[in-house]
């Protein structure tokens, strides 16, 4: 059994969700809002740690009235245990599980135990279908995925993503380096994900886009 999973995201028209090396405002402020409405609704949120790093986000609700414990669960997909011990995400104001890897450095990983819950997962990398499984029998029932690009490639690679809500800012960013919504190595043109169109919705000035994934 696995959580069931909600990847969201806000891209620019050209398909950008940040430059190379800092994240930006792409969606407006009703988006923003529904974001968090969303992360009300469910159990954990679900980030890489490469936006750990960069953006440093506290991934609780604050857009919305809200009590500490609609706040969901943090969960850092973190193989090598680089996650800063100033980060946000290990202050008091919601649950945090780190996931890391048996090759994470063990003098990192007891650190990170004083603040937060350390799952081990995966020989050098995470083996994220174990992960899902874990974290469905810590009672995570249902999971947003906030990215970023890369483990969005993986979630999508290891079919673990179940819907999709996506939206289009009004903005170009271009920029070769600039990261797009799904990274990583990506799939050959006969085995892309296919989506199926749930529905479209204009908000202020952006469109948002729900979608169920197909997988074959």
């Amino acid at each position: 059994m696995k959580p069931y999973v909600l990847l969201n995201a806000a891209m620019t028209v050209d398909g950008k969700i940040a430059t190379e090396n800092s994240s930006m405002k792409i969606s407006g402020e009703n988006d923003l809002i529904r974001v968090h409405h969303l992360r009300k609704k469910y159990d954990g949120i679900m980030v890489g740690i490469n936006t750990i790093i960069v953006d440093n986000p506290k991934l609780t609700i604050h857009k919305i009235p809200s009590e500490k414990t609609d706040n969901p669960t943090r969960i850092i997909i973190d193989s090598k245990a680089r996650t800063p011990l100033d980060s946000k995400v290990l202050n008091n104001q919601a649950e945090t599980i780190i996931i890391v890897s048996k090759k994470a450095p063990i003098d990192r990983v007891k650190k990170l135990e004083e603040k937060c819950t350390i799952i081990t997962s995966g020989e050098t990398s995470i083996d994220l279908k174990e992960t899902m499984d874990k974290l469905y029998k810590l009672n995570i029932r249902s999971i947003l995925l906030e990215g970023g690009s890369t483990l969005n490639f993986s979630m999508f690679k290891e079919e673990l993503i179940d819907e999709v809500s996506i939206c289009i800012g009004s903005k170009i960013l271009g920029g070769s380096k600039s990261k797009t919504f799904v990274d990583g190595n990506g799939f050959d043109k006969d085995n892309c994900v296919n989506l199926n169109l749930k529905s479209c919705e204009k908000i202020d000035d952006d469109i948002l886009l729900k979608y169920t994934v197909q997988y074959k």
